[in-house]
């Protein structure tokens, strides 16, 4: 299939499952994809089994590998979806909890991390398919950053305390950019210690790691602001709306190709962009013209993309596939993943507690909220064709399912437990 058939086909499906939901199940538009998604590839497994000489699955399975979901989420989709959900984060009430977002963002990510992978390496030990430490590490640091695209979109359905909403948005925002550096840390540790049980103390000492991070994450920070200041310049000068939109399309390309290219963090440079140009830009160098027409343009961009976004997670488990060697793994992960958000949150908001007052609830809020999507399932297919890779897929997928079906539509409910408004 051409480009243009798979992007005619996502888009027909996203349309057609959108308007069932819609119509029939009435369920938040995403989890609604999602669980339609499901569905269908459960159906396509199904007739394959019934009728093996047509060879559905083998058909559908092709064209899906030919999507190449990690690299179309990471290289592409990722950069619009960020920049969507960041101009449209308030950062006056995102600078009010600074030190939460950021050391949920870094401590929490980097704890969550340890937690997760020496949980699952412990219980892994106890099984017939033991992997090393390093490997447990990595499914520990993809599963940890909550995904913006699930979290943002979940905000859109609760209503809470605006300083509350400000620290799932931003945390969100800012740890999956934390949790891709420190997955190709994890994963470069894992293959340079060759996975197999070694200390993994090989090419990559303490100071190097350090190093890609600081490199990585700082480089990325200064790119964003770069490219941000560059296009408010540029915006300041012309009352264009049409212009003005076309600016802020290139300069999420731009910087994000910049990023590719100098092995900078992408993700965070272009939440710096979108939070300078979605705040400051919105207020000096926008007319109300050009703002209406930026911001329903990238909240447009936002609606599609999410929809084919989470139409491929559900279409995705017929890559996966169902592996019932993996599965008492995969449902394992589940609580852990849950366990390891909370004790993460719950240290960053103690401490801050003592000179800082949180809302009610923050806690068990910021755990069940923390929704991990897209970007866990392609950190995990985008992994080489190692051993460990099928166990790490299975455990990936079961948490980021039951993170978009069971957290998600039970958020509200759990919201309205701690009567924010009466």
């Amino acid at each position: 299939m051409t480009i243009f058939e798979i992007g005619a086909l996502l888009l027909g499906l996203s349309a057609a499952f959108g308007f069932i939901n819609h119509k029939w199940l009435k369920l938040p538009h995403t989890i609604g994809l999602v669980i339609i998604a499901l569905l269908a590839s459960g159906m396509i497994v199904i007739a394959d089994v019934l009728f093996p000489s047509v060879g559905i699955t083998a058909a559908v399975t092709k064209t899906l590998e030919g999507i190449d979901f990690d690299k179309t989420l990471m290289n592409g989709m990722l950069s619009f979806l960020l920049f969507a959900g960041a101009v449209h984060v308030d950062l006056d009430e995102l600078a009010a909890r600074k030190w939460a977002i950021g050391l949920m963002a870094t401590v929490g990510v980097i704890m969550s991390t340890f937690l997760i992978g020496g949980a699952m390496w412990g219980i892994m030990q106890l099984t017939a398919m033991p992997v090393p430490f390093l490997w447990a590490l990595v499914f520990g640091a993809l599963i940890t950053p909550t995904d913006p695209v699930a979290v943002m979109g979940l905000l859109k359905t609760v209503k809470i305390p605006p300083l509350l909403k400000a620290k799932i948005a931003g945390e969100s925002l800012f740890n999956d950019g934390v949790g891709v550096v420190v997955f190709t840390i994890m994963v470069a540790l894992a293959m340079t210690g060759s996975g197999n049980g070694g200390s993994g103390h090989g090419e990559m000492d303490a100071l190097a790691i350090v190093k890609l991070f600081a490199v990585e994450a700082g480089g990325g920070i200064l790119l964003g602001a770069i490219g941000g200041i560059i296009a408010f310049w540029a915006m300041r000068q012309i009352d264009e709306h049409n212009i003005e939109v076309l600016i802020t399309l290139a300069l999420v390309m731009v910087i994000y190709a910049i990023a590719i290219r100098l092995h900078l963090s992408g993700p965070i440079a272009v939440v710096i962009a979108g939070l300078f140009i979605g705040n400051h830009g919105a207020k000096f160098a926008m007319s109300s013209n050009t703002r209406k027409h930026v911001f329903q343009f990238w909240e447009l961009i936002d609606e599609i993309l999410n929809s084919v976004l989470f139409l491929l997670i559900g279409l995705e488990v017929i890559v996966i596939g169902a592996d019932l060697l993996n599965l008492p793994i995969a449902l394992l992960a589940i609580p852990v993943a849950l366990l390891a958000r909370f004790i993460s949150v719950s240290i960053p908001i103690g401490l801050l507690s003592i000179r800082e007052k949180f809302a009610t609830g923050s806690i068990s809020i910021l755990t069940w909220g923390g929704l991990r999507g897209g970007i866990s399932v392609a950190l995990a297919l985008s992994l080489p064709d190692v051993p460990e890779k099928a166990g790490i897929l299975a455990a990936t997928y079961a948490v980021v399912v039951f993170s978009i079906i069971v957290q998600g539509l039970t958020m509200k409910r759990l919201v309205k437990q701690f009567k924010f408004f009466g």
